[in-house]
């Protein structure tokens, strides 16, 4: 069993049996899985982040209503299916945030946009993985608080890779 593969059901798993799954007690019972895309090779990828030279702190709202704040870090281009776009990763107490849109939100995945958590490797570049693009918490419960992805990460590409949208009624 590869990586993703285990990974993706360590995640149904929590989601069903965990009392800390974003999931109501009542959704648990119907329970039976997330739905993802197939793996997408070429959407894992090793790329160099072009810093902002000063880190501006950004203002995200929240799905509540609230706010949180993030610095922008820096920002990314890439292909997807033969279309280039490019993406902006925040930062939060030395953490790295990817929150973001594209063409399938409303459709084929969460309307308000997907989350990653970009990595940094060895030689300074990161390590960008769509496959494991999830849907904040919020998408499965309206009583959890989730950033909304900003206007520069709101794309027009479809990324076929990650979670799908989450429907309750299986």
């Amino acid at each position: 069993m590869n990586t993703l593969i285990r990974f993706r059901k360590e995640k149904d798993e929590f989601f069903n049996n965990d009392h800390h799954s974003p999931l109501t007690h009542e959704q648990q019972h119907v329970f039976t899985g997330l739905k993802y895309f197939p793996e997408n090779p070429d959407l894992r990828l090793d790329v160099k982040i072009e810093e902002f030279p000063e880190k501006q702190t950004v203002t995200m709202q929240t799905s509540t209503g609230s706010i949180q704040e993030y610095l922008r870090f820096g920002r990314f281009q890439f292909t997807v299916d033969g279309n280039q776009t490019e993406l902006t990763i925040y930062e939060n107490d030395q953490e790295y945030f990817l929150p973001f849109a594209d063409a399938l939100a409303g459709k084929d995945t969460y309307g308000a946009g997907r989350y990653l958590e970009p990595h940094r490797l060895p030689n300074g570049n990161f390590l960008i993985d769509f496959n494991y693009a999830y849907n904040p918490y919020c998408a499965y419960n309206p009583r959890w608080s989730c950033p909304i992805p900003p206007a520069e990460n709101r794309v027009k590409v479809p990324i076929r890779a990650g979670e799908k949208i989450f429907s309750d009624h299986y």
